[in-house]
């Protein structure tokens, strides 16, 4: 009898041992990935569960199987899944505008294409202004300025308005002038009216001086806009992006932007960097920084010069095609030290554009001053794009960070060594000695100055060329990221410049499940095959946001 009762005993422990577990149910499984998670170790795994638009757990198939249950369960076959990507300084709601209103006119390859496209832009869109963005007359034969004679003769009596693909320089017509009250005797600070030999204004407006011109173009609508920024998201989302960091926008921008995102049209998570407008400014200062896992405004956004392309960024020396220019500080040191005193007291980020090498070093010795040494408040220099050998230092002394655009070299490098020279060129696009001076940089596209695509980031940053493989041997190599450095800038890192890398950057637990699953391994194709690649599927918070058809 004994004998039975201890086999009925024996038989019950076995059936409870061979008992499943009971799974946790969440609301979705990914498994047989190749997934890197972009964390400390940058491990890669095969499967992860997600819950409430958390990661909730990371680890092998065989793990999340045996311990997760959903009714969506996503078979990666294999394929790479990263973060999702985050653009660490690009215009959002500028990219659009240029959408939803103006002509493209970026890869034109000379005025004459300019002109042809806005003949067809004004046909499909007839309007009071004729708006175009993008041309870059590096790109034409001969290499200069155009002036406003042809775009009278084809718009005459037309208020016309182009701005050059950096935003430092514009073209407009003569009526658009005269309506804005320039001049051949107009002085503006911080900008410049180029004068033809007659002394005439040419149309080319560089840097503050389009700013009269750009206050007489209507204003859209909070309709048009809402318009805009869903199809910036719409592409955003397309390419693998899943945040972005607008570099500079007005309160009132902002504030559309937050309530789209409460009545849940609008998902891209979006750090708003606010324009240093006093009405702007009073409206967020005195709040303190703000960050929900949409919305984070902590930042003021500066600009200290112009652009290399158009000869307004300020060099210490005269630019070498340009003997009798410097470039242009936008405005003096004590509107600068006020605006950064008002952000220090406020918590505030400072995130200063800054491209030439007298900008750099006059924003790194403004910052020290508030930096005084070693820090974690993570103010910034976007762009960083030429900096005098002597300067690099000072990025890591005072814990300031470089947000730099790797496209932004493979765009320039057929002409910057012609404003620079041979010297001067070593210090410009220096992003692996960037990198050196705090360990970590930010990564972006500055679009819709460079395209959108995240990928086009990764190659220039690793492989230095252009999409047409100049040149190749690279853009001085030695200024080339890793692979894992490139992907840290567009994810972790990225997510750490603006205070976000506790909740997103990485596929960890307890992050915001944001990631992107691509055709091809970015970690492992050869280089060339790299421009190839494209986001199959894109999630945001755990939602499937963009599926490849």
């Amino acid at each position: 009898m004994l004998k039975n009762k201890l086999a009925i005993v024996a038989l019950f422990l076995t059936l409870y041992a061979c008992k499943p577990m009971d799974k946790q149910a969440v609301d979705l499984i990914l498994l047989n990935g190749r997934i890197y998670t972009v964390d400390s170790t940058f491990m890669v795994a095969e499967a992860f569960a997600v819950k409430d638009g958390r990661f909730v757990a990371v680890g092998s198939t065989t793990e999340i199987q045996a311990k997760f249950s959903s009714d969506i369960i996503h078979d990666a076959g294999g394929k790479a899944v990263f973060p999702g990507f985050i653009d660490g300084h690009c215009h959002f709601y500028g990219y659009g505008e240029n959408l939803y209103r103006y002509a493209d006119l970026s890869g034109a390859t000379s005025f004459d294409e300019v002109l042809n496209r806005l003949k067809l832009h004004f046909e499909k869109h007839p309007t009071d202004w004729i708006l175009g963005r993008g041309w870059d007359h590096n790109l034409w034969q001969p290499q200069q300025f155009p002036d406003n004679e042809r775009l009278e003769e084809v718009f005459p009596g037309k208020k016309v308005l182009l701005i050059r693909i950096d935003g430092h320089a514009s073209l407009a017509s003569k009526t658009a002038l005269k309506t804005a009250g320039i001049t051949s005797k107009t002085k503006v600070q911080g900008g410049e009216v180029l004068l033809n030999s007659d002394g005439q204004p040419t149309g080319i407006l560089i840097d503050n001086a389009d700013a009269s011109v750009k206050m007489l173009v209507p204003k859209l609508t909070d309709d048009e806009k809402k318009t805009a920024l869903m199809e910036a998201q719409r592409n955003c989302f397309a390419a693998g992006l899943t945040s972005v960091v607008d570099a500079g926008l007005p309160y009132q921008t902002i504030e559309l932007i937050r309530s789209l995102h409460d009545d849940g049209s609008l998902k891209m998570r979006i750090n708003a960097m606010v324009d240093p407008d006093s009405a702007t400014l009073d409206f967020y200062l005195p709040k303190g920084p703000q960050s929900s896992e949409k919305l984070v405004i902590r930042s003021v956004k500066m600009y200290a010069d112009g652009a290399l392309g158009s000869r307004g960024a300020k060099l210490k020396e005269p630019y070498s095609d340009a003997p009798e220019k410097t470039g242009l500080m936008m405005y003096d040191s004590s509107f600068y030290r006020g605006i950064m005193q008002r952000a220090y007291a406020a918590g505030f980020q400072v995130n200063m554009h800054a491209i030439g090498d007298e900008a750099v070093r006059t924003i790194l010795e403004l910052y020290s001053d508030f930096l005084k040494g070693p820090n974690d408040l993570r103010w910034r220099i976007e762009h960083a794009q030429v900096v005098d050998s002597s300067d690099f230092h000072l990025f890591g002394d005072y814990s300031i960070i470089p947000s730099i655009q790797s496209t932004h070299a493979t765009s320039d490098m057929g002409w910057a060594d012609e404003r620079l020279g041979t010297e001067r060129i070593k210090g410009a696009y220096a992003q692996k000695q960037l990198l050196a001076q705090n360990g970590w940089i930010i990564n972006g596209t500055d679009f819709p100055i460079e395209s959108i695509n995240p990928i086009y980031t990764f190659y220039a940053a690793v492989v230095r060329k252009n999409l047409e493989g100049w040149p190749e041997a690279g853009f001085q190599m030695e200024n080339a990221l890793s692979r894992q450095e490139a992907m840290r800038s567009m994810t972790i890192w990225a997510a750490k410049g603006s205070f976000e890398e506790h909740m997103k950057g990485s596929i960890e637990a307890g992050k915001l499940a944001d990631f992107v699953i691509l055709d091809k391994d970015l970690m492992e194709i050869h280089p060339e095959e790299i421009l190839k690649t494209k986001p199959l599927a894109v999630f945001s918070g755990g939602q499937k946001v963009h599926q490849v058809e």
